[in-house]
C-alpha cells in the first residue's frame, strides 16, 4: 500500500484511462462510500452543498460507489452518473464502484481504515455514507460514520481549509 494516498491508482466512473488522487493533492477532500439505493442517499444533497460552498477554497468530495451493503447501488457507471446527476445535480469527482471490506476492498479504503479506525479500533466500513475527511498533506484526519450528515462536517472542513 502506497504511504501516499494522492498516489493510490483510482479509476474515474465513465472513462477506462486510471488516474490517482495527485489533482487533489493540496486540497481538503471528503472520501465518502455512496449508494443510489441507500435509506442515506439524499446525503448526496449535502454532500453536493459543501463541494460547492467550499469548493472555491481548496475542498473536493469524492464519491466512490459501493454495492457491498444491501446491494444498494447495483447499476452500471452510466445509471450512477445519471441518477446522481438527474436527482441530486452531482458535480463532484464520482469514481468507479468498489470494494470497501473485505479481500477485494479497494486500496485507497484499505488506507483510509488503517489510518482512521472506527470505534474500538475496528477497522470495517459499517454501512453507505461513511465519511473520510482528509487534510492537505493528506493526512486522514477523521472518520464519521453514516448516521453523520454532511453539514455536520462543515466546521471541521472550514477548520482545515
Amino acid at each position: 500500500m502506497p504511504a501516499d494516498l494522492f498516489a493510490i491508482p483510482v479509476q474515474p466512473l465513465l472513462g477506462d484511462a486510471p488516474t490517482t488522487l495527485a489533482p487533489w493533492r493540496g486540497q481538503v477532500v471528503l472520501i465518502v462510500n455512496v449508494a443510489s439505493g441507500c435509506g442515506m442517499t439524499p446525503q448526496y444533497a449535502g454532500l453536493e452543498r459543501l463541494h460547492r460552498e467550499y469548493g472555491p477554497r481548496g475542498f473536493a468530495v469524492l464519491g466512490f460507489p459501493c454495492n457491498q451493503f444491501g446491494g444498494q447501488e447495483p447499476g452500471s457507471a452510466e445509471e450512477i452518473q445519471t441518477f446522481c446527476t438527474s436527482t441530486y445535480d452531482v458535480t463532484f469527482p464520482m469514481f468507479a464502484k468498489v470494494d470497501v471490506n473485505g479481500s477485494d476492498a479497494h486500496p485507497l479504503w484499505v488506507h483510509l481504515k488503517a489510518e482512521r479506525p472506527g470505534l474500538l479500533g475496528t477497522e470495517a466500513i459499517k454501512w453507505n455514507f461513511t465519511k473520510f475527511l482528509v487534510g492537505r498533506g493528506g493526512v486522514v484526519r477523521q472518520r464519521y460514520g453514516p448516521q453523520v450528515e454532511p453539514a455536520a462536517i462543515a466546521a471541521d472542513i472550514a477548520a482545515l481549509l
